[in-house]
């Protein structure tokens, strides 16, 4: 199975954005910890537009 380029492409603009990582060092990762990683800073703007 692969992963929709399209998917993909978000993860990076995703993590890149709030991690201000560059994009070899997120293609380095493994596609689930790059996906946790998507995950944790979902978890966190969420939580933290909720808190104020």
């Amino acid at each position: 199975m692969t992963y929709a380029t399209d998917r993909l492409h978000e993860e990076i603009a995703y993590v890149a954005y709030h991690f201000h990582w560059g994009q070899d060092e997120i293609l380095d990762l493994e596609h689930h910890d790059r996906r946790r990683y998507a995950d944790q800073i979902a978890a966190l703007v969420t939580r933290g537009g909720a808190e104020g």
